[in-house]
């Protein structure tokens, strides 16, 4: 879709996720543990999506802090949020700006991020008018699907397995979107980072 401010850079929107074959990216519960971080996809993560990596991993995977790279931004949605939140980690992003997409989190309990309760794609639009670096989206999956207009690039961790059922990489009811493949980058474990960008103009 188109943006306003034409001929001002805009910052992107970025869904960087991790994801099994069959398309899902967390747990029918929200929870992730089943995703390990494989020894050979650890480097790759820390040389080129450091960002990415909750700020409680850095010291034990050598991060440098703060880390650098294209964002200063991470978006989330409430049951993205909540799994750290059962761990202790009110802030599991503490060197990027967090924003956690919730009407039912309540501002004052969580002051360590800012929640948002209105609109997520109104709310993309007015941040990536803003000065600033690129713009992360951690999940979850609705979330993905109301802000599915505004993605500009998706990195998808795929890993070798099938789970049957859970949270999908993007909750939204049928509406194909297709995306540009740029890069791969395959791992022995049996790991694929797919980078996909928008296309801009579809096919006639």
């Amino acid at each position: 879709m188109d943006h306003p401010n034409i001929g001002v850079a805009l910052r992107k929107l970025v869904y960087f996720v991790a994801a099994t074959l069959d398309g899902f990216i967390a747990a029918p519960d929200g929870s992730f543990d089943f995703f390990p971080l494989e020894p050979d996809v650890a480097p790759y993560l820390v040389a080129e999506w450091p960002q990415t990596l909750p700020t409680f991993t850095h010291t034990q995977l050598g991060v440098a802090s703060p880390p650098t790279g294209r964002f200063d931004t991470v978006l989330m949605g409430r049951v993205t949020y909540e799994p750290g939140l059962k761990l202790g980690y009110t802030s599991p992003y503490d060197h990027l700006k967090q924003y956690v997409f919730s009407r039912s989190l309540a501002p004052a309990s969580y002051p360590d991020v800012e929640v948002v309760s209105g609109d997520p794609s109104a709310f993309v639009r007015q941040l990536r008018a803003r000065p600033g670096r690129d713009i992360w989206l951690c999940g979850g999956g609705q979330l993905a699907g109301q802000l599915l207009d505004e993605i500009d690039e998706l990195v998808l961790k795929l890993n070798p397995v099938v789970a049957g059922s859970g949270i999908p990489l993007v909750d939204r009811g049928f509406d194909p979107h297709r995306l540009t493949l740029t890069s791969t980058r395959p791992f022995a474990s049996g790991v694929v980072v797919l980078h996909y960008t928008r296309q801009t103009d579809d096919p006639a």
